[in-house]
């Protein structure tokens, strides 16, 4: 089964080496483990160039097989835990930056007191990719918007509202809220999250396209950019707190409103591990600030 683990890691990472020095192995020993693997099955499963590592036709048919059965094995080691009273376990979380990094610390330290031998693995990314994790297995469940994604069960958490960012001597940092109006013709730095944009659908909402000049994967470097005045953009309250950036900050009129929920394929079928921090976190949440 150790071959099954190493093999997903390396496809998650792209690379022999750094998925080596994450499994605790030599670079010549996972490959070995991967040479044996093909041996065993009679079927070459990895290409391997130059410009990186790609499943081949036959890889990517058996791909979801392994997915499936490294999740089902990991379920029946925690299931056996849980039976010998270890209590351990691990849960693998997809979730935004915001999150991680403003709900999370509190939650895990406090989880950590009741739960200390459960290991905790966290996988950042935007909507559509947190959601193809939990869909492949990848992650146990996420947090996103859950109007981002269909065919998962959601449990709610938490609403915010978005505020627009600008520099701290921006004209329009005077004003004491603004309107998409107002920002639809400054330079616009977009949060990317993926197939769904909460600013972007308030923007499509009144039939205004905005001047996007750059996209960025996460909430502080856009914070970095505007602070060095390459624009204004729209992030949710909660990236605002506990920052040094010199930055205005004002209310959106009307509200944009992003909630977060969480998603998982089968809460049945979860980890009990996973389980417990989901409970933990619903008993927990109206701490969440």
């Amino acid at each position: 089964m150790q071959r099954y683990i190493a093999l997903l890691k390396i496809i998650e990472v792209g690379s022999f080496t750094k998925a080596a020095d994450l499994l605790g192995y030599t670079q010549p020993a996972l490959s070995q483990m991967i040479a044996s693997l093909e041996k065993e099955l009679s079927i070459k499963i990895l290409y391997r160039s130059r410009y990186g590592i790609r499943l081949t036709p036959e890889g990517e048919r058996l791909y979801p097989s392994i997915q499936n059965a490294v999740i089902q094995y990991q379920t029946m080691r925690h299931t056996a835990d849980e039976i010998r009273g270890l209590d351990s376990g691990i849960v693998r979380i997809g979730t935004v930056s915001s999150v991680s990094c403003h709900w999370l610390p509190g939650i895990i330290r406090r989880f950590w007191q009741k739960y200390p031998n459960i290991q905790i693995v966290l996988h950042q990314g935007d909507y559509t990719s947190i959601s193809e994790w939990v869909r492949t297995g990848a992650v146990d469940f996420g947090f996103v918007n859950p109007n981002a994604v269909k065919g998962m069960e959601t449990t709610f958490i938490k609403s915010g509202e978005f505020r627009a960012v600008l520099p701290k001597y921006h004209p329009l940092s005077e004003k004491q809220s603004l309107s998409l109006k107002d920002l639809a013709n400054e330079p616009f730095l977009l949060l990317e999250e993926g197939a769904y944009s909460e600013p972007l659908e308030a923007f499509h909402a009144i039939g205004i396209t905005p001047n996007i000049k750059l996209r960025v994967h996460d909430d502080y470097s856009i914070l970095s950019m505007v602070e060095q005045g390459l624009g204004i953009s729209i992030l949710t309250e909660l990236v605002l707190r506990k920052t040094s950036y010199e930055v205005v900050a004002l209310p959106i009129d009307p509200v944009i409103i992003r909630t977060m929920s969480i998603i998982t394929k089968d809460k049945n079928t979860l980890p009990q591990a996973s389980k417990k921090f989901i409970h933990y976190l619903l008993e927990e949440k109206n701490s969440l600030y």
